[in-house]
C-alpha cells in the first residue's frame, strides 16, 4: 500500500531518527563533521533516556580508574557542569547530572554545530530503492512527508526503521523475554540532610547530602529491608516494590532525590509492544504513589515530600536488537574481545534485571576471566551497528547486534554516546564521500578521527 505522502523538497547529507542518547550524540558529531544533518525526535526535547526517562547519575564505565568514554561525552559534562547541572563527587565521579539541564546542553550543541532538529515527528515507513533508504516517511501536525537524504541513522533504541527496512531482529533471552522496564520519578521538598544522616545510621555510608545513594533488593542484605518488610505486612507496598529501590541525589535540584525505580510488573516487558509500554505507564504511576507513602512514612526527612517528576518516557533497558555484521557476545565481554574496527571500550558489568523468578542481577565485580581485571577492558566493533541488508543505515546504541546478555553491558548511556559519535561521523563520510553507503568507511579511518577528537581507542 502507497501511503499519501508528500516529498519535501529539500533533503539532507544524513538523517537522524531519534534523538535520544546515541541519536543526540551522531546528529552532534555528523553536524560538526560538515555534515547537513537533520534529527527526527518523537519527544520535544533531545535526551532520550538522560532526559525523557530520568535516568540519572551516569553509570561509570572505568578501566584502571580512568574513564572510557571520552569525546562529546567529556564535553557534555563539562557544560552540564558550567550551567550548574553536572557535578563531581569527592571520589572523582563525574557522571552526576540535571536531565532537565540535559535538554538544553544537548540542544545548544546540536544547534551549534549547524544541526536542526523536527520535534513531535514519528518515524512511519522507509522509501527503499533496492537495498537503499532513499527517504523516511515521518508523520507530525504537518501530516505525512517524506524526507531525504544520503545516509540514515536509527537511534529510535528499539530499531524502528530497521525493523520496518526488515532487517532481521532478536529480542530478550532465549525465551524471549526481556529485562525489566521501569518508571522513573523524583520526591521534592526532602531534607536531605536528614535523609543522609538517617542513610549513615543505617550502615549505607553516604558522601554527603549532596551526593546520595541508597538502596535496597529483597535478599541482597540492605540495611533498609526491614523497612521495606514492615511497610509490606501493613500494604503500604507491594512485595514486588522491594524487588529493586534504588535513589539519588540531582544537581541543581536541591531537596530532591531521583528513584531508579519502580519496576513495572512482571508481565510487561517488551518496550516494542506498544499495549505494553502503555500498561506500563499505568503500572509504574500506581507504584510510585505506593513508594511515595512508603518515603513518607520511613524514610526520616521525606515526611513532606512531593512527586516533582514522573519520566514522560517508561526507562526500556532491552527490546528489539539488530542482526549486524558483527554480533557481540558474552565470550568477547569475558575475554576483553578487541577488534580492527572497535569504536568503543567498555568495562561495564553484564547487569541484567530479570523479570523471571530468582532474580538474575549479574552484577559481578570478581571472577577469573580477563574482564574481572582492574585494567580490562574490551571493544565494540562498528561491525555490530551495520545492519545486514541495507546499504546506507547504522543503528547505534542499545539495538546494537549483541546477544541478550553482552547488551545488558553494553546499553548504559556513555557506550551508547560513543557508538552515537561514531556512528555520526561514518554516516556523514559516507553521504559527503560514497553516496551514503557506510560500509564503504574506512575504520582506521575512523578510529584516529575518534582519537583526534579525543576518544579513547
Amino acid at each position: 500500500m502507497t501511503l499519501p505522502y508528500r516529498t519535501l523538497d529539500r533533503d539532507w547529507d544524513v538523517i537522524v531518527a531519534g534523538g535520544g542518547t546515541a541519536g543526540a550524540m551522531a546528529a552532534i558529531a555528523a553536524a560538526r563533521t560538515g555534515a547537513r544533518v537533520l534529527t527526527i525526535e518523537a519527544q520535544g526535547s533531545l535526551g532520550g533516556t538522560g532526559t525523557n526517562a530520568w535516568v540519572t547519575p551516569l553509570m561509570r564505565n572505568v578501566s584502571a580508574g580512568e574513564n572510557l568514554n571520552r569525546g562529546l561525552t567529556d564535553e557534555l559534562k563539562r557544560r552540564l557542569e558550567a550551567r550548574g547541572d553536572g557535578a563531581t563527587d569527592p571520589g572523582g565521579n563525574d557522571n552526576w547530572f540535571n536531565p532537565e539541564g540535559m535538554k538544553f546542553v544537548l540542544e545548544h550543541m546540536l544547534l551549534e554545530a549547524g544541526g536542526e532538529v523536527l520535534y513531535h515527528t514519528h518515524v512511519v515507513q522507509p522509501v527503499l530503492d533496492g537495498d537503499r533508504i532513499d527517504a523516511l516517511v515521518v508523520h507530525n501536525k504537518g501530516g505525512l512527508q517524506a524526507l531525504r537524504a544520503a545516509a540514515f541513522i536509527d537511534a529510535t533504541g528499539d530499531a524502528d526503521v530497521a525493523a520496518l527496512c526488515g532487517v532481521p531482529m532478536r529480542g530478550g533471552d532465549d525465551d524471549g523475554v526481556h529485562q525489566a522496564m521501569s518508571l522513573r520519578f523524583t520526591l521534592a521538598g526532602v531534607d536531605t540532610a536528614r535523609l543522609c544522616a538517617f542513610l549513615r545510621a543505617q550502615g549505607q555510608w553516604q558522601e554527603s547530602e549532596h551526593f546520595l545513594h541508597f538502596w535496597m533488593v529483597w535478599d541482597k542484605r540492605s540495611t533498609l529491608e526491614p523497612l521495606f518488610r514492615r511497610a509490606v505486612d501493613s500494604a503500604v507496598l507491594l512485595e514486588r516494590d522491594g524487588d529493586y529501590f534504588q535513589g539519588f541525589s540531582v544537581p541543581g535540584r536541591p531537596g530532591e532525590v531521583s528513584f531508579n525505580c519502580p519496576r513495572i510488573r512482571p508481565d510487561l516487558h517488551d518496550g516494542a509492544d506498544p499495549w505494553q509500554l502503555s500498561a506500563a505507564q499505568v503500572d509504574g504511576r500506581e507504584a510510585i504513589d505506593r513508594l511515595t507513602a512508603f518515603c513518607r512514612t520511613s524514610l526520616p526527612g521525606c515526611e513532606t515530600a512531593f512527586i516533582g517528576v514522573v519520566a514522560p518516557m517508561v526507562g526500556v533497558r532491552e527490546s528489539r536488537r539488530i542482526t549486524g555484521e558483527y554480533t557481540l557476545t558474552l565470550e568477547d565481554i569475558l575475554d576483553c574481545a578487541h577488534f580492527d574496527d572497535g569504536i568503543c571500550r567498555n568495562h561495564y558489568p553484564v547487569d541484567i534485571h530479570s523479570v523471571k523468578g530468582g532474580e538474575r542481577l549479574l552484577h559481578d565485580r570478581e571472577g577469573s576471566a580477563p574482564y574481572f581485571a582492574r585494567d580490562a577492558y574490551h571493544e565494540i566493533p562498528l561491525r555490530c551497528i551495520v545492519p545486514v541488508g541495507v546499504a546506507n543505515l547504522l543503528v547505534p546504541g542499545r539495538a546494537a547486534s549483541s546477544t541478550f546478555e553482552a547488551q545488558s553491558s553494553i546499553r548504559v548511556q556513555q557506550n551508547c554516546h560513543t557508538m552515537g559519535e561514531a556512528a555520526g561521523i561514518t554516516a556523514a563520510w559516507a553521504a559527503q564521500r560514497h553516496g551514503g553507503r557506510v560500509r564503504a568507511i574506512d575504520a582506521q579511518a575512523l578510529r584516529t578521527e575518534m582519537r583526534v577528537r579525543g576518544g579513547v581507542l
